[in-house]
């Protein structure tokens, strides 16, 4: 803006100064007798005033202005020139800088891409490798034949699992559980009568265990959530839509446990076709999980909660906190599993095996009423439940399993509630595939029932009334 007052300025003075030599200055008096001074100026285009003195000078002042504003014109014009200069300057400054900064995220875009094309490339190897390993184990020799009962008998047995599966939700313990023979348990002159005087008195109705069989191969688990699991057959199943035909299956490995497998008999269970898939409210904790009177009865995750679920109404029935019970991993069965509570069934009704702080890791039996799963009766053993590999209840009576390796076991101490007494024994108990992760009474089809090592195996019982026992 002062460049332009001084553009002006300069051009005033340049056209005053081009017409002072032919200006006039004059003074005289009015008709009112006042002194006025008369300025003239010659036109530089026009030697006389054809239109009027006054019409002609505005004329002129007029021209001027024209000249005037064409002049600020010409100069409004360079200004702004200049200004779009310098603002094109700075747009291709800010272009520039736009430029690299999308050229610096394209190549970070580009190596994340490629460290993520590497972690699939690794995954593919891991998974391709896996498949070779699973397709490797499915193709392993290995004859079945059918027998009557429409099992499985396998006469090349497996050494173990195919590999093992490592998840922080589960816990194993590694170390074996040294078997002591019964004998060196037993007082002096209060020793078992042998199996053979006995098994001339077998009966058919509730007693002592006497032999248990070897195991029968029903159906082995194709995936790694197998290794360990739950399946039963309900003994006194309460209609309308599942028999005692019917086989419920729980594949135990992993976090969030909730599927429950529904069979229609034991033919379909070992095809492996199940005829619906129940989805639990509440996920399940372990292998201590079992059907009767048709509930499945089961502990809660991560908590000493016991739970009915109704298999008819497909809804949960009852829940109980069960009273100063041990609960993931502070009193499992020697080998993990977070398997401090362990649900059961027998001809006396419905049973849990668990430990309390008070008894410090010694089994305690308590005796549940079926319905509101409210705790009857309880009695305290001498046995710890990390000492043994498993247990089961049959005619009221607590059974241990010794090893859940040892291929050839024993089942190495019994308590009963009727008396209130335990004694150690010595029945001969086989873990085919070395790894049983639950075992589990029926008393309608006299059979326990078993996980061993992805396989679900079945084994016959013969049992031995008290009264012969007792005379023996």
């Amino acid at each position: 803006m002062l460049l332009l007052l001084s553009v002006l300025s300069s051009s005033c003075f340049a056209a005053f100064s081009q017409s002072q030599g032919r200006a006039s200055l004059s003074r005289s008096n009015d008709p009112n007798g006042r002194c006025v001074y008369s300025f003239a100026v010659v036109s530089p285009q026009e030697s006389s005033c054809p239109g009027g003195s006054a019409k002609s000078e505005t004329d002129e002042v007029l021209t001027r202005l024209t000249l005037l504003e064409a002049l600020v014109s010409r100069l409004t014009a360079r200004g702004e020139q200049g200004t779009a200069s310098v603002g094109l300057r700075h747009s291709e400054e800010n272009l520039q800088e736009a430029y690299a900064q999308v050229t610096r995220e394209r190549n970070q875009l580009q190596l994340d891409q490629e460290r993520l094309n590497a972690q699939v490339r690794k995954l593919q190897g891991t998974v391709a490798q896996l498949n070779r390993e699973v397709e490797r184990l499915r193709q392993r020799p290995c004859q079945q034949t059918h027998t009557s009962a429409g099992a499985l008998q396998e006469n090349t047995p497996l050494r173990g699992p195919g590999y093992h599966f490592e998840n922080t939700s589960y816990q194993e313990m590694k170390a074996e559980v040294k078997e002591v023979a019964a004998s060196r348990l037993l007082p002096e002159g209060n020793q078992q009568a042998s199996s053979s005087k006995l098994s001339s008195n077998i009966s058919s109705g509730c007693g002592e265990l006497l032999s248990v069989g070897d195991p029968v191969l029903h159906r082995k688990a194709d995936a790694i959530t197998g290794k360990y699991g739950v399946w039963l057959q309900d003994p006194e199943p309460q209609g309308p839509y599942y028999t005692n035909k019917t086989v419920w299956r729980i594949d135990s490995v992993g976090k969030e446990i909730r599927q429950l497998f529904v069979y229609e008999d034991m033919d379909q269970f070992s095809k492996g076709f199940p005829m619906k898939v129940l989805v639990l409210p509440e996920p399940v904790e372990s292998t201590g999980a079992t059907v009767y009177r048709g509930s499945l009865y089961y502990q809660r995750r991560r908590s000493r909660t016991l739970l009915r679920y109704n298999l008819n109404s497909e809804n949960l029935a009852s829940r109980l906190d069960l009273p100063h019970a041990g609960f993931h991993g502070q009193h499992p069965y020697s080998w993990g599993g977070y398997t401090d509570i362990d649900l059961a069934a027998d001809e006396q009704g419905l049973w849990v095996i668990y430990s309390t702080g008070k008894a410090k890791g010694a089994i305690v039996i308590s005796q549940l009423d079926p319905e509101s799963l409210e705790v009857r009766r309880s009695w305290e053993t001498k046995m710890r439940k990390n000492a043994v590999g498993n247990a089961f209840m049959a005619c009221g009576r607590l059974y241990t399993v010794a090893s859940y390796t040892t291929p050839n076991t024993t089942i190495n101490y019994m308590f009963d509630t009727a008396t209130s007494e335990g004694r150690a024994i010595s029945v001969p108990f086989v873990n085919k595939y070395r790894y049983s992760s639950m075992v589990d009474y029926n008393h309608a089809q006299r059979k326990l029932y078993a996980w061993d090592n992805f396989h679900m195996v079945t084994y016959d019982v013969r049992l031995v009334s008290s009264a012969t026992s007792d005379a023996g």
